[in-house]
């Protein structure tokens, strides 16, 4: 004999149904996600001092004094082990001043905050010694006679090649007649750099040209291959300038300064 089923009204199992569900939503609404929030860090000026130091010391060559500036620019971003989840991320993700990014693509070494911190510092000293290399190559200056020290170790990454190397040849040479690279201005930009004077991709270009504009500058030298990341939410007053060599961009200051001469735009 079977026994008889005991039906819920439909409200009722609706409701029941739904618990589950809830509960579901709410262990994912809290659950840490791989994604960090982002916003605008700090700028520095490499043609200056910082800590009592000049940020680019040069002995072995005749230097000269600057007036203009050369920030170089970062972002600032969670840590790899602060947890982000759905409603940070859905109440920072209309807010263009802040940046959700996967985060692997700020910390692609993964590891703990420790070891992280030491890569990042590593990869600014080998940014810090191929925009030596490449400046005096620009140069034509023997690294054996010209020697080279930047202080700024404690900015961890590499995207400050660019601004390192432009540095370098500001003090040693600047425009070929006696005059700053920057005309006096205040410049900004980002770009990795390779001992031979090529310039790459580095990220976060939207929230740097933030941090640029918040410090004073009024152009910025953005890899070609990001410009339309960097128009995206580009501050009124900025000026893009694509560059993809060291050349480039020293050409492009020059041009800067001369009425008429043409000038790239992204």
């Amino acid at each position: 004999m079977l026994s008889r089923l005991t039906r819920l009204p439909r409200p009722a199992a609706l409701a029941v149904c739904a618990v589950p569900v809830l509960a579901l939503f709410a262990v994912a609404a809290f659950a840490p996600l791989p994604f960090v929030i982002a916003q605008p860090g700090l700028t520095a000026d490499v043609l200056g001092s910082r800590d009592g130091k000049q940020v680019i010391a040069i002995t072995g060559a005749p230097t000269r004094e600057t007036t203009g500036q050369l920030r170089m620019t970062t972002i600032q971003a969670t840590g790899p082990s602060t947890s982000v989840t759905l409603p940070e991320l859905v109440g920072d993700w209309f807010d263009t001043s802040r940046a959700v990014m996967p985060r692997e693509s700020v910390y692609p070494s993964g590891g703990s905050d420790k070891e992280i911190e030491e890569h990042n510092l590593e990869e600014m000293t080998k940014s810090q010694s191929t925009a030596s290399e490449a400046a005096l190559g620009y140069l034509h200056k023997d690294p054996k006679d010209v020697k080279v020290e930047l202080n700024l170790a404690d900015v961890g990454g590499p995207s400050a090649g660019l601004l390192f190397s432009l540095g370098i040849v500001d003090k040693l040479d600047g425009n070929g007649s006696g005059g700053d690279l920057t005309g006096g201005s205040t410049i900004a930009g980002t770009g990795t750099i390779t001992a031979s004077g090529e310039v790459g991709a580095v990220g976060g270009v939207a929230l740097k040209t933030q941090a640029a504009r918040r410090d004073g500058a009024s152009v910025f030298l953005v890899p070609a291959a990001e410009c339309s990341d960097a128009k995206s939410e580009l501050p009124e007053g900025l000026r893009l300038v694509p560059v993809t060599s060291l050349t480039d961009a020293v050409d492009a200051l020059r041009a800067l300064q001369k009425k008429g001469e043409s000038v790239p735009s992204c």
